[in-house]
C-alpha cells in the first residue's frame, strides 16, 4: 500500500506532543479497565460456568468481545509505542518525523487482526466476512469502549443475579426444610394434608429455580427503564417471591396446626360440656312438653327433636385423632365442631323457649288476675260480690287442668274490666240514679 501523505494539515511538536500525553493517558485508563474486567469475579464465574439459554449465547458473544479488546489494545499500545519511538529520534523533530506522526495518530492504519473464534462470535466482525479491520486510534479507542461497555454490561448482570438470588433461595430453602421437619412432626405430610403437598411443590420449585438461576442468570434480570449504564436493572424476583409468600401461608398452617395440639384438650372439654348443656336442655323440653300437654288446652305444642348423635360421633372422632396425634385431621373437625355445637345449644334453647311459651303464658295470666285482685282490696273492694264472683270463675279456669289459655285469658280481661269500672269515679246520670244491675249489664 504506497503512502498517500498525512491526512489534514501537519501536527507541530507541540500538536505531537499533547497528542501523545492524551493518547498516553488513554492508555492508562484503558489498561486499568482491561485489567478490572479480567479480574472481575463476575467473568471468572462465568467462565467455569455450565451456561444455559441467553446467558450462553451472550457470554460467547462478551467472550469474543474481550479477546478482540485485547487485540485492539495491543493495537493501540503498539501504535502509541512507535509515535513514542518517532517522537525520541530527536529533540526537534524534523518534518519528515512530524509527517510520520500526524499519519499514525491522525490517520487509519492501524490494522487489527482476530482469530477466526473470535471474529466469528463478536458483534463488530461477525457476518462481515472480515478477519482484520484498519482503525485511526480515535475509531480504535471509540471500538474498544463499545465493546467494554457491552461486555462490561453482560458480566456485571450476571454477577449482580448470582449475588443476589442463590443466596436467598438457599435461605428460603434452609426455612423451607426447617418447617418440612416441623410439618412431619405434627403429622402434615404429603398426600395426606394439602400443605405437606404445597411443601413438596415448593421444594421442586426451589430447586429448579436454583438451578436454572445458576445456569443462565440473564434470564432473571430486568433492565432499568431508559437506563444506559452497565448493569441498570435489578433481579426479577417473582418466582421467589411467590415461593415464599407460598412457605409463609404454610407455615401459619402449621402454627394452627400446633395450636390445635397445645391446647385440644381443653377444647374437646368444652365441646362435651356444650352439647352436653345442649342434651340436658332438650330433655327439658321434652319433659316441659308433656306437661304442656296435660295441663294446657287446644295448644299447638311444637315437637322436640333427639339429641345430637352425629356430633357425639364426630366429638368421639376427635377425641380418637387427638388420641393418635393427628393435629392435621384435629385442627379443621374441631373448629367445625365449635361452631356447630353453639348452633346446637342455641336450638336448643329456642325449642324450650317454644315449648314452655303456654305455661309462661299461663304464669302472666294468673300474675295479672293476681295483681288485680291486690289493687281491687287496697281500695276496700275485696268482697264485693260481683268481683269475687269474676275472680273465682277466672281463678278455676287458671288453676285448671287442662287450661284452656283463649277462655281464661277472657276471664281475666272480664275480671279487670269490672274493676276497673268500680275503681273509676261515679258521676250520676240525669233522670236519677241507677242500680249496679243496670251498670253492670245483662252479664251479672
Amino acid at each position: 500500500m504506497g503512502v498517500t501523505g498525512p491526512p489534514g494539515p501537519v501536527m507541530d511538536r507541540d500538536e505531537a506532543d499533547r497528542a501523545l500525553a492524551r493518547l498516553g493517558a488513554e492508555h492508562e485508563a484503558i489498561e486499568t479497565s482491561l485489567l478490572a474486567l479480567q479480574d472481575h469475579a463476575g467473568r471468572r464465574l462465568l467462565e467455569g460456568a455450565e451456561l444455559t439459554g441467553t446467558t450462553k449465547e451472550r457470554w460467547a458473544s462478551a467472550e469474543a468481545s474481550i479477546t478482540l479488546l485485547w487485540a485492539y489494545f495491543d493495537a493501540y499500545a503498539d501504535a502509541l509505542r512507535s509515535a513514542r519511538e518517532i517522537r525520541s529520534r530527536r529533540r526537534w523533530s524534523s518534518r519528515e518525523d512530524l509527517v510520520e506522526l500526524t499519519e499514525l495518530l491522525r490517520g487509519s492504519g492501524i490494522t487489527v487482526a482476530g482469530s477466526t473464534t473470535a471474529t466469528a462470535n463478536a458483534p463488530t466482525l461477525a457476518g462481515t466476512g472480515k478477519l482484520s479491520e484498519r482503525f485511526s486510534l480515535a475509531a480504535l479507542v471509540d471500538r474498544m469502549n463499545e465493546l467494554y461497555a457491552t461486555s462490561l454490561d453482560m458480566v456485571v448482570t450476571a454477577d449482580a443475579v448470582w449475588s443476589a438470588l442463590p443466596a436467598r433461595i438457599d435461605l428460603l430453602a434452609a426455612e423451607l426444610q426447617r418447617t418440612r421437619t416441623l410439618a412431619h412432626s405434627v403429622g402434615v405430610r404429603p398426600g395426606e394434608h394439602p400443605s405437606g403437598d404445597d411443601l413438596e411443590r415448593i421444594t421442586r420449585t426451589l430447586t429448579t429455580l436454583r438451578e436454572r438461576v445458576v445456569s443462565d442468570p440473564l434470564a432473571f434480570w430486568v433492565p432499568a427503564q431508559g437506563s444506559s449504564a452497565p448493569g441498570g436493572g435489578r433481579p426479577d424476583t417473582t418466582v421467589y417471591d411467590r415461593e415464599a409468600r407460598a412457605l409463609e401461608e404454610v407455615r401459619r398452617e402449621i402454627d394452627a396446626v400446633l395450636t390445635v395440639r397445645q391446647d385440644a384438650e381443653a377444647r374437646l372439654v368444652k365441646l362435651r360440656d356444650v352439647l352436653s348443656r345442649a342434651d340436658r336442655t332438650l330433655a327439658e323440653a321434652r319433659s316441659a312438653r308433656g306437661e304442656v300437654l296435660a295441663k294446657i288446652a287446644a295448644s299447638e305444642v311444637p315437637a322436640v327433636s333427639g339429641p345430637p348423635t352425629a356430633l357425639q360421633e364426630q366429638l368421639a372422632t376427635a377425641a380418637e385423632y387427638r388420641r393418635h396425634a393427628q393435629w392435621h385431621r384435629l385442627s379443621p373437625l374441631l373448629e367445625a365442631l365449635e361452631e356447630k355445637a353453639e348452633d346446637e345449644l342455641l336450638r336448643a334453647r329456642e325449642s324450650l323457649g317454644a315449648v314452655t311459651q303456654p305455661l309462661a303464658v299461663r304464669a302472666e295470666l294468673r300474675g295479672r288476675l293476681d295483681a288485680y285482685k291486690a289493687k281491687v282490696a287496697r281500695h276496700g273492694f275485696a268482697e264485693d260480690p260481683f268481683l269475687v264472683e269474676r275472680y273465682d270463675a277466672a281463678r278455676r279456669m287458671l288453676w285448671s287442668a287442662p287450661c284452656d289459655l283463649r277462655v281464661a285469658e277472657e276471664a281475666v280481661l272480664r275480671y279487670q274490666r269490672a274493676a276497673a269500672e268500680l275503681l273509676s269515679p261515679q258521676v250520676p246520670e240525669q233522670g236519677g240514679p241507677h242500680d249496679r244491675a243496670d251498670r253492670r249489664g245483662p252479664d251479672a
